[in-house]
């Protein structure tokens, strides 16, 4: 009974974290629909958000503590941006050193997963060595916890966690709403159908790829702050989330935007609303996810939504 009248507050919590994972999951499915390539450095893309926004947000309020409600959209907005620019940033030199060299050679799709792992390796030990200094440092905890709270039924639900997730639908609705309706869109969607043929229609190949790069870095680092408000925030943030969003990727369909949005909404939910029912237990709760994504696989291969970029925007 304690269990149902939860559900409201585990639905929002779900929706918490899926929101997270569906902002990180595009990144991977922007790249692998334009190059078909797993850039399993991404999550370290989200790991340099998180730092780069916490960095900002606590030169601006310090722990947090004592902000007043005014304030608190003025951080939001600060450690969004700085979060974005951070991921960005990253992104963009990745897309540059790692992988741009390989392309123009016409290096084996092996060379840009060796590739891949390299760079995730070098900035996930940049980031011990960088951030080391912040261990048992909490992100800023510029909310009001304990005051700032609504009631779903008999549910306590923390009014930080609607504002991620609306903050978080907003940005997967732009991103969506950018590559059907834009130029650049439109690029990216004729790239990751056939390259050679829109180099032909006069379209700058390496231009889209590195502003692909660059969108789904810019998500990635965004959802980095948003996980550090919600979540603790330590050294080895990064990984787990990171493994998380490419499983939501796959879900969803990879290479499919609106894919990776349903995929990451579902795996949050899941995460949340199975561990906790009656003998199940949390610790069951990374299982709980990679079961339901080996079970939508058995029977729907290419994932929920399908594959390809080019016809799912």
């Amino acid at each position: 009974m304690h269990y149902i009248h939860q559900i409201p507050a585990y639905v929002l919590l779900g929706l918490t974290r899926g929101s997270m994972y569906a902002l990180i999951a595009l990144g991977y499915t922007l790249v692998y629909g334009v190059l078909q390539l797993l850039n399993f450095a991404h999550s370290e893309v989200f790991m340099s958000g998180a730092f780069g926004s916490y960095i900002v947000v606590h030169a601006v309020v310090g722990d947090g503590k004592g902000t007043p409600s005014w304030a608190v959209p003025l951080v939001i907005v600060i450690g969004l941006l700085s979060g974005a620019v951070t991921g960005a940033s990253v992104a963009w030199t990745l897309e540059r050193v790692a992988y741009r060299t390989l392309r123009r050679r016409g290096a084996p799709k092996l060379a840009f997963l060796i590739s891949a792992i390299g760079a995730s390796f070098f900035l996930s030990q940049l980031a011990g060595k960088l951030f080391n200094r912040f261990r048992g440092n909490g992100f800023p905890k510029y909310f009001d916890q304990n005051r700032q709270v609504l009631r779903i039924s008999t549910a306590r639900v923390q009014v930080f966690e609607v504002v991620i997730i609306l903050t978080a639908v907003i940005m997967m609705i732009f991103l969506d709403r950018l590559v059907a309706q834009t130029k650049l869109g439109r690029s990216i969607r004729a790239v990751a159908e056939d390259a050679p043929t829109a180099a032909l229609m006069g379209i700058d190949i390496d231009r889209t790829i590195s502003r692909t790069f660059v969108i789904g870095g810019a998500l990635a680092g965004a959802a980095g702050f948003l996980f550090g408000t919600a979540f603790s925030f330590s050294n080895t943030v990064g990984f787990d989330q990171g493994t998380k969003a490419f499983a939501a990727a796959v879900l969803g369909g990879i290479g499919n935007i609106r894919g990776a949005m349903m995929g990451g909404l579902l795996l949050g939910l899941v995460e949340a609303l199975v561990p906790p029912i009656p003998h199940i237990g949390i610790q069951w709760t990374d299982v709980v996810a990679f079961v339901v994504l080996v079970m939508v696989l058995i029977f729907r291969p290419t994932g929920l939504l399908g594959e390809r970029l080019g016809r799912a925007a």
